[in-house]
C-alpha cells in the first residue's frame, strides 16, 4: 500500500463511466458482460485513475460535486483488482474496498471504445514503471571500496611553489650560445684581443716595476705575429732597461 507523505499523481480521467451490479461468479470461467443489465446501469459518474507510490487507485466520483462513490486500490495489473471480461473490450470487473477493508465486485463500462483503451493503457504504463523500479532496486550495490581522498583531521600538506624557477635562475647563462672557456695552463689569463693588437704601444709606468710589465709583454708576444722593425727597436730598449736593473 502507499505510504504516508507520497504525492498523488493523476494517470487518467474519464467523464462518463457506468457501474453495474454483477451476479456472483458461478465458476472459474471468464466473466461475460452480456450477463449484466447493460441497458440499465446502477450508477453513472466519472472515473479518475491516480497513483500514490507504486499503488494505483481507480476512483468513481460524482460528476458535479466530485464526491467519492467508490474506489479500487490496484497493486498489480492484470490482477484480481481489475479484470477484463471475455466478450467485450469496453467492460471490466472492479474490486472496490472501503476504509474498513471490506471489498465487493462491481462491473464498469465505457460508452466509447477509446475511453476503455485509455484506461487500460494508463494502468499498463504505471505498472511497467513499477516493474522497472523494482529491478533497479534489486541490483546489488557496488562492492568496490571507494577511494577516500579527503584530508583526515589535523592532516596538512606542504606545497613548494616556485622552487624549480629558483634552480633555473641559478644556472649561469652564456651570451651568443658559447660556454665559458677554462683558464689557460699556468693559472694566468691571456689579455683581451684589443690589447694584443696594440701591445707595441704599451709603455712601462713611471716609477713602477719593469719586471711585471716585461712578463706581461713576453706572455702576449709569444702568441702574436712577428713584430716589425719599429717594434723590435722598442723591445730591445725595454730589455736594456731590464738588464740595467740588478738585484742588490
Amino acid at each position: 500500500m502507499a505510504t504516508e507523505g507520497e504525492y498523488e499523481s493523476v494517470l487518467c480521467v474519464k467523464p462518463d463511466v457506468n457501474v453495474y451490479r454483477i451476479p456472483p461468479r458461478a465458476s472459474n470461467r471468464g466473466v461475460r458482460a452480456a450477463d449484466w443489465k447493460l441497458d440499465a446501469p446502477d450508477w453513472t459518474g466519472r472515473m479518475r485513475v491516480t497513483a500514490r507510490g507504486k499503488v494505483a487507485y481507480v476512483k468513481l466520483e460524482d460528476k458535479i460535486s466530485g464526491e467519492l462513490f467508490a474506489q479500487a486500490p490496484v497493486e498489480e495489473y492484470p490482477g484480481i483488482a481489475v479484470e477484463t471480461v471475455s466478450d467485450s473490450s469496453r467492460y471490466f470487473v472492479l474490486r472496490i474496498q472501503d476504509d474498513s477493508g471490506r471489498s465487493a465486485f462491481i462491473g464498469i463500462g465505457f460508452g466509447d471504445r477509446g475511453d476503455s483503451f485509455d484506461f487500460n493503457v494508463a494502468l499498463q504504463d504505471h505498472f511497467k514503471w513499477v516493474k522497472q523500479d523494482d529491478e533497479i532496486s534489486k541490483q546489488a550495490p557496488d562492492s568496490t571500496p571507494k577511494l577516500d581522498l579527503g584530508f583526515k583531521e589535523g592532516q596538512t600538506i606542504t606545497l613548494n611553489i616556485g622552487q624549480s624557477k629558483k634552480r633555473d635562475k641559478s644556472r649561469p647563462q652564456s651570451s651568443g650560445g658559447f660556454g665559458l672557456l677554462p683558464p689557460p695552463p699556468g693559472g694566468k689569463l691571456a689579455p683581451p684581443p684589443s690589447s694584443r693588437s696594440n701591445n707595441h704601444n704599451i709603455q712601462p709606468p713611471a716609477g713602477g716595476s719593469d719586471t711585471g710589465c716585461l712578463l706581461d709583454l713576453d706572455s702576449s708576444n709569444s702568441n702574436s705575429v712577428a713584430p716589425s722593425n719599429t717594434n723590435a727597436t722598442a723591445s730591445s730598449d725595454l730589455w736594456g732597461d731590464f738588464d740595467s736593473v740588478s738585484p742588490k
